[in-house]
C-alpha cells in the first residue's frame, strides 16, 4: 500500500533522478503550483537531476518557452522529454504515412517540424482528410467539446483503415481549473469504434526511453532503482512508472483531488477507495508537490 508522505524531501534522497509531470504537478497551464518549483530547485541543490516528462504534444524547446512564459524557473529542472518528440520520430519515420490530416488546434503546428536528431526523415505534408494516408492527432479541434463530435470524420478515417498517431495519452487535463479534453480522448474513441491508435506518451516505452536518454545526455547513466516518477495521472504517469518498474510519487491533488478528497493531503481512506478502484499502488502519496 502506498506511504502518505508531506514533502518531496522526506523521499528524495533516495533517488538520483526524477521523471517529473508538468500539468497537475508543476503548474495548471496559467500558473506555478505553490511549493512545486521550490522543492525540485531544493532537490536539484543537492545534485539531483530533474528530467520534465509530459504528455504535450508539442517540442521541448516550446515547452521551454511555455514554462519560462508562466514563471517556472528554469532552476527547476534539466532537461524536458515530450510525448510530441517520441510520437515526431515515429510520423516522420513513417508511423502513419506521409500525408496526414492534422486533427488538433493550430497552436500545435510545431510539430510538424522535423526532428533534428534524424539523419533522413519521410516528406510530411498536412492534406484534408480525403487525401490523408493516415492521421496526426495532437487534440480536438476544440478541447471543451465532447470528442464524440468528430465521430463522424473518425467513422470516414475508420472505413479507409487509417492509423491515428496520438501525439498526447492524456485523456483530460486541468487548466487553471477547467478541464479540457486531450488527444487521448480521441484517440481512445477511435479505437472503441474499431479503428488503430499509436500512442507515444505516457505511460507507453517510447517516451521513457527518451526521458532515458535526456538523461544520459545529462552524463547520469542510472539504474532504475534510482529514478523516481511523479505525477497525477494514475493511469499515465503512475500506470507507467509501473511498467518501466520505477518508484512513484503519486499527487493525489491534481486530477484525483475530489476522489481523494485532498485539500493539503489525501484523506487516507478515500485514497485506499480510490487506489482499490483503479486496482493500483504507487510508491508513495503527497497532496501537492511541495
Amino acid at each position: 500500500m502506498t506511504r502518505i508522505v508531506g514533502s518531496l524531501a522526506e523521499v528524495s534522497d533516495r533517488y538520483e533522478a526524477m521523471f517529473v509531470d508538468l500539468w497537475g504537478c508543476v503548474h495548471d497551464g496559467l500558473r506555478p503550483l505553490p511549493g512545486a518549483v521550490e522543492a525540485l530547485v531544493a532537490y536539484r541543490g543537492r545534485g539531483g537531476r530533474v528530467i520534465l516528462v509530459t504528455n504535450a504534444p508539442r517540442p521541448r524547446d516550446s515547452i521551454a518557452a511555455q514554462l519560462d512564459a508562466i514563471g517556472v524557473a528554469r532552476e527547476a529542472w534539466d532537461d524536458i522529454a515530450t510525448s510530441g518528440d517520441s510520437a515526431r520520430l515515429a510520423l516522420f519515420r513513417g508511423a502513419v504515412g506521409g500525408r496526414v490530416w492534422h486533427l488538433g488546434p493550430d497552436h500545435d503546428a510545431p510539430f510538424f517540424e522535423a526532428p533534428a536528431i534524424l539523419d533522413d526523415p519521410i516528406a510530411v505534408d498536412r492534406v484534408a482528410l480525403e487525401a490523408a494516408e493516415g492521421i496526426a492527432c495532437t487534440g480536438p479541434f476544440d478541447p471543451l467539446a465532447d470528442p464524440d463530435v468528430l465521430r463522424p470524420q473518425l467513422l470516414a478515417a475508420k472505413v479507409r483503415g487509417l492509423k491515428l498517431l496520438c501525439a498526447n495519452p492524456d485523456i483530460v487535463v486541468d487548466r487553471g481549473g477547467v478541464r479540457e479534453w486531450c488527444a487521448g480522448a480521441v484517440a481512445r474513441l477511435y479505437t472503441r469504434m474499431g479503428g488503430e491508435s499509436l500512442y507515444f506518451g505516457k505511460p507507453h516505452p517510447p517516451i521513457y526511453d527518451l526521458a532515458r536518454r535526456r538523461l544520459t545526455a545529462l552524463g547520469k547513466s542510472l539504474s532504475d532503482p534510482r529514478i523516481i516518477a511523479i505525477g497525477d495521472g494514475i493511469g499515465t504517469d503512475i500506470s507507467g512508472a509501473l511498467q518501466e518498474d520505477i518508484d512513484s510519487l503519486f499527487i493525489s491533488g491534481g486530477l484525483a483531488a475530489a476522489e481523494t478528497k485532498t485539500t493539503t493531503d489525501p484523506d487516507p481512506q478515500a485514497l485506499t477507495n480510490y487506489l482499490q478502484t483503479e486496482m493500483t499502488s504507487p510508491t508513495f502519496t503527497i497532496g501537492q508537490l511541495r
